[in-house]
């Protein structure tokens, strides 16, 4: 498979850099589909019954290890990933990204056609998941080689279509379920496989276009482009650094993480007569400030530093999500939305900045690896979040509250998250040189 090689795709004399970022966007774009994924959760409970559910069909709990399995197998693949992406290079890699996130949606169709939840799990959470890893950090180590004199600009423009994608799918999605619907179908099955082909073919149609900086070539020496200097991902893994940084990625991307993967069904039940529809615009609204969050907020990050872009995150954010379910008892849509709207960017602009942030701290020659160790961070975060949100619910709910307000405690323990990621980020600080493990924090 010589045509996949790092060594063919190594950037000619004159080459634009800037055509690197179509690429990441046609991979990022697809895989923002699983912000969308709280679409399916309603018709996934009603596939026996199709117009409500019947005692066989699965409950919403059961589904929201679908997401959650998702999230677990993105940070599990972009954390044991890393260095085998160094070697192989972005087409390589982005041509097995497109497999499994293809492949994971057809998987995921079978299950819903045979009933059987295991194939869910398999195929969208951990065939799916995988190539969401590996589709998510493919873009981000490519583009800051390129931008090395806009770290934050870079990484928020590989991300950006992460948090977009769900502008597309969620309308998408809602659209095909509508025209496959019938008697004895909700439409699932039929949409997850009409997904599955429009982004194996996107995603490869990426793959194929991104090049490498001259330099990048040779399989195993990562040396090329204003590497600058840095430590290596074990070096890296013996210091507090590290681990404040992987902290702070818990906490942010776990109340971020419960609010997306419940985002439909949520308004719904807040806000009475709120019809699917809707919700699914809801959904495509929060995506869009998750997408501009990545952009804006990277940006800024390059003027103001890492460091206090985070720190603005943890401030604010514990003040919208403690706001959130004062504007569902007022029934004040306008203001429930305008919240999650604002939690959404700086969801977003936490993953785009932590590929510089990364950098700032440990160097930029080993950015990718280390960077997809710290990613391991949404393998856990992946299960806390939906966890926090779907348990605490149904336990509210058991207890007499009504599904309005059983999500009440829970932002309140989101906004708890965050003021502890405000001290932990604050602990943060640049190596020294020489690197001491352990020591310089």
């Amino acid at each position: 498979m010589g045509f996949l090689s790092k060594s063919r795709i190594v950037a000619p004399a004159g080459y634009n850099r800037w055509w690197n970022i179509p690429a990441a966007l046609l991979i990022n774009l697809s895989i923002g589909q699983a912000y969308a994924f709280s679409v399916f959760n309603i018709p996934l409970t009603r596939v026996i019954g199709i117009t409500e559910s019947a005692p066989d069909d699965w409950q919403l709990t059961t589904l929201g290890w679908v997401f959650t399995l998702a999230y677990v197998f993105l940070g599990l693949s972009a954390g044991l990933a890393g260095s085998w992406q160094e070697r192989v290079g972005p087409r390589f890699s982005g041509f097995v990204a497109a497999i499994c996130f293809g492949g994971g949606f057809f998987l995921a169709a079978l299950g819903v056609f045979l009933h059987e939840i295991w194939l869910l799990y398999v195929g969208y959470g951990i065939i799916g998941g995988s190539g969401l890893g590996l589709g998510f950090t493919t873009p981000v180590a490519t583009l800051i080689r390129w931008f090395p004199d806009h770290r934050g600009l870079a990484t928020g423009l590989a991300v950006m279509g992460f948090g977009g994608g769900a502008i597309i799918a969620a309308p998408l999605s809602t659209a095909l379920m509508t025209r496959f619907a019938s008697a004895s179908s909700v439409g699932v099955w039929e949409t997850f496989a009409v997904l599955g082909s429009v982004y194996l073919v996107a995603m490869m149609i990426g793959a194929f276009m991104f090049r490498v900086p001259p330099g990048h070539d040779d399989e195993n020496e990562t040396v090329g482009l204003d590497l600058g200097q840095g430590i290596t991902v074990g070096e890296a893994m013996r210091t507090r650094q590290f681990y404040l940084l992987w902290t702070i990625m818990v906490l942010n991307v776990t109340a971020g993480i419960g609010v997306l993967g419940q985002a439909s069904p949520m308004i719904q039940e807040v806000f009475t007569g709120f019809s699917a529809p809707a919700a699914a615009a809801f959904v495509a609204v929060l995506s869009f400030f998750n997408m501009t969050g990545r952009l804006l907020w990277s940006s800024l990050s390059d003027q103001i530093g890492r460091k206090a872009t985070f720190g603005i995150f943890f401030t604010v954010g514990p003040l919208l999500y403690a706001a959130v379910p004062v504007a569902g008892h007022l029934s004040n849509l306008v203001m429930f939305v305008t919240c999650f709207a604002l939690i959404l960017t700086m969801y977003g602009g936490g993953f785009a900045s932590l590929p510089a942030y990364v950098a700032d701290i440990f160097g930029t020659r080993y950015v990718g690896p280390i960077h997809g160790r710290v990613l391991t961070a949404l393998s856990v975060a992946g299960v806390l979040g939906p966890v926090l949100v779907n348990y605490i619910r149904e336990y509210q709910i058991e207890h007499g509250v009504t599904t309005g307000q059983a999500y009440d405690i829970t932002m309140f323990i989101m906004a708890g998250l965050l003021v502890i990621g405000f001290f932990l980020n604050r602990a943060i600080h640049p190596m020294d040189a020489p690197t001491t493990p352990m020591e310089s924090g």
